[in-house]
């Protein structure tokens, strides 16, 4: 799972691997660096070796890998290559563009042996997102009813994908994109990298298709707050939209909530014993509802302001996906509250008119050949 973390929710032997993994990529993954992620791909990669070492046929592959791997592939040859997006958490240097001497060290002090070379545990060949990494293979083409010209591009992460999607593939800067799934996802293009593993902020490369030297980067975070605490607390679709009408939301609740659905946070903040807050309940269920959202909201506003702390710009559209993007309501309490921290920029909600990630991803393969 994407926000397993090798701490919190590992039992047994595997918790016992989780703490040892954590105390090596502390030895090695300099200060806040977004690897250090105890619900990163490095963290897991290591837990796992550590449980059961790995033996020499053992590489990791990401979805996206997996795919494309399997589409290029011939009967006889199956090669990994990857991606800048999905190698971040697992250490990928995305300013140098190239695996860091730090993360040779830290594989080998976890016992895996030569793990950055052509037969290491890790893809050796980190491509753009959207940058042609071969062709499809004949006899794939041929079960699929492909061409073999068909070019197979660089993959990238859901929610980056979906980012593509809400926002195209060149976006101004300070465009952002707010997903309002079961969890609360920020997306942000900045000219600045930035980066603080302690605020569960991290920056992926933009890809920038027509001047490729230069650096746009997709800055953000994922809290584990989102809708999934409404179906939890038991509120129907019909009470949703009823009581939503009710709500004024040029008003403020006065009931102060962090509407987790378990413990632990990642983003704005990485605390991984944070305990849900939802007391008091009041007597009304719109004043209730009206008070998660509003606190929804406020954590969303919390991003923003960790990320220009850090470097990023004000935020200016937030185009807005996931089920929450339906509420227009509470898309005018979010951009009030918003606003009200970044006076002097002009902030604008809107409800996106394309968030599947598979369009995004569609988007991006296209825009290499434009």
């Amino acid at each position: 799972m994407y926000n397993y973390d090798i701490i919190t929710n590992g039992e047994g032997s595997s918790m016992s691997a989780g703490k040892e993994a954590l105390k090596v990529i502390q030895k090695h993954a300099p200060p806040k660096h977004t690897a250090r992620a105890t619900t990163g791909s490095l963290a897991k990669l290591l837990t796992w070796a550590i449980e059961a070492p790995l033996d020499d046929a053992e590489v990791l592959c990401h979805q996206s890998d997996f795919i494309s791997m399997n589409l290029m592939a011939e009967s006889d040859s199956l090669y990994i290559k990857s991606d800048w997006h999905n190698c971040l958490k697992l250490g990928y240097d995305v300013r140098e563009k190239k695996w860091p001497t730090w993360l040779d060290n830290c594989l080998k002090d976890a016992k895996i042996s030569n793990p950055i070379s052509s037969n290491g545990a890790i893809p050796l060949e980190i491509f753009s997102p959207g940058e042609p990494m071969g062709t499809v293979g004949e006899t794939v083409a041929g079960s699929l009813g492909l061409s073999k010209d068909c070019v197979v591009v660089g993959g990238t992460t859901d929610s980056n994908a979906a980012f593509f999607a809400a926002a195209g593939t060149s976006p101004a800067f300070g465009t952002a994109v707010t997903s309002l799934g079961s969890t609360l996802a920020i997306k942000q293009l900045s000219r600045n990298y930035i980066e603080d593993a302690e605020r569960g902020v991290y920056s992926h490369r933009f890809p920038n298709f027509s001047e490729p030297n230069s650096e746009s980067w997709l800055v953000g975070g994922a809290s584990n707050v989102g809708c999934a605490i409404l179906r939890k607390l038991q509120f129907s679709n019909e009470e949703l939209d009823q009581l939503s009408a009710e709500i004024d939301p040029r008003t403020d609740s006065a009931l102060c909530y962090y509407p987790l659905i378990k413990i632990g946070e990642r983003f704005p903040v990485a605390d991984a014993k944070k305990e849900p807050v939802l007391d008091p309940v009041p007597s009304s269920r719109k004043e209730y509802l009206h008070g998660i959202l509003q606190a929804i909201s406020d954590i969303e506003r919390q991003g923003f302001e960790e990320l220009a702390q850090l470097g990023a710009p004000s935020p200016s559209t937030i185009w807005t996906c996931g089920g929450g993007s339906r509420n227009s309501m509470w898309n005018k309490m979010r951009e009030r509250r918003i606003a009200s921290r970044f006076q002097g920029s002009e902030i604008n909600v809107q409800k996106a008119e394309s968030t599947e990630a598979s369009y995004g991803a569609a988007l991006l393969a296209a825009a290499t050949f434009r």
